[in-house]
């Protein structure tokens, strides 16, 4: 029997371990809110940029069709592509949305955008477009970036 409540004990410490681990650099997500929530407060986009969050953070290497990374951002292929070039570039930190962006957010933004005009010119880019979607059109709340581009085909004049 003590045996048994040992266990469960070691169990329980793993698990808070564990927790404090992953969630540890995550900002709160409605979900999670105990009080105030009027109805269901889980949402799938939340989960995903919960879980995106934890997988960028903590586990970058992981991260599928990864094409550029620093120390803060991680640029990599959008899996269901809306043009021939779409690249979600995708800052180290948990950052909900632009308008959550904060004083400490400041430098994983200009690396971000710094990432941007890096892989724009590596791949020279001429026609390209840079995208972030507000808190009501994000599919995944999490802030990224989306650099989207058709192939130059050597006809851009200046």
């Amino acid at each position: 029997m003590k045996l048994r409540i040992i266990k469960t004990l070691v169990f329980i410490a793993l698990g808070v371990a564990l927790g404090g681990f992953l969630f540890s650099d995550t900002q709160p997500r409605t979900f999670l809110q105990l009080k105030g929530c009027e109805s269901v407060c889980f949402s799938s986009k939340e989960l995903l940029g919960l879980l995106s969050s934890i997988g960028i953070q903590k586990f970058p290497t992981v991260v599928p069709s990864v094409i550029y990374e620093t120390d803060k951002t991680i640029v990599l292929k959008h899996p269901t592509p809306e043009m021939p070039i779409h690249y979600l570039v995708v800052p180290k930190k948990d950052i909900k949305n632009i308008g959550e962006i904060s004083q400490a957010d400041q430098s994983y933004i200009m690396d971000a955008l710094t990432v941007i005009r890096k892989v724009a010119i590596d791949e020279k880019l001429i026609n390209y477009q840079v995208i972030t979607n507000g808190p009501g059109q994000q599919q995944v709340t999490y802030l990224h970036f989306h650099l989207m581009a058709f192939p130059d085909e050597g006809d851009a004049q200046d």
